[in-house]
């Protein structure tokens, strides 16, 4: 897949405090309650428990507890490393551990060494799949759920080596 067609984001100089604002107004998030403080390093997610999010047995959707912590570290990687950086989301999956019947929240933290070791194992254009686990908690602490992600990071190639971005271009296998 060409790193042409990543989209907008890994070229725009983007502030924190500019981010925190669009994505707390992304339809997802604004419609299940979900607020976001953000600054590329840290992430604290809150969603609330409400209607529009609960299940018929009263508790948190688990589909919204899903979604409140999908894009977060790889945002916060591609910001971390820079536009000369591909990061997509490569998996992810979401363990409930127990009826989440309040509040929960979810806090990421992206160390330098993790930053460190993507830049090292990408350095001579490998890729590299770091994988995350991000404990979904309630207001007294307690764990509710449990997500794990893997992110797919490469350096992106020089402009002359880049594969076709159109899909009549690429090389079709054979049937």
């Amino acid at each position: 897949m060409s790193s042409q067609r990543q989209g907008v984001l890994p070229r725009l100089p983007l502030p924190a405090r500019v981010f925190r604002h669009g994505i707390n107004l992304w339809p997802p998030f604004l419609g299940a309650g979900t607020r976001v403080t953000p600054d590329y390093r840290e992430v604290d997610v809150m969603l609330r428990l409400g209607r529009l999010n609960r299940n018929f047995f009263g508790t948190h959707f688990g589909g919204s507890m899903f979604a409140m912590t999908d894009p977060f570290f790889a945002l916060m990687m591609l910001q971390n490393l820079g536009p000369e950086y591909v990061v997509w989301d490569k998996a992810g999956s979401i363990r409930y551990l127990r009826p989440a019947r309040g509040d929960v929240f979810a806090y990421f933290r992206l160390t330098k060494a993790a930053v460190a070791r993507a830049r090292k194992a990408t350095a001579d254009g490998a890729r590299h799949e770091p994988e995350f686990r991000i404990p979904v908690v309630d207001g007294d602490g307690g764990m509710v759920a449990e997500v794990d992600k893997t992110l797919y990071i490469r350096r992106r190639r020089a402009a002359a080596t880049e594969e076709p971005a159109t899909p009549s271009a690429r090389a079709r296998p054979q049937a």
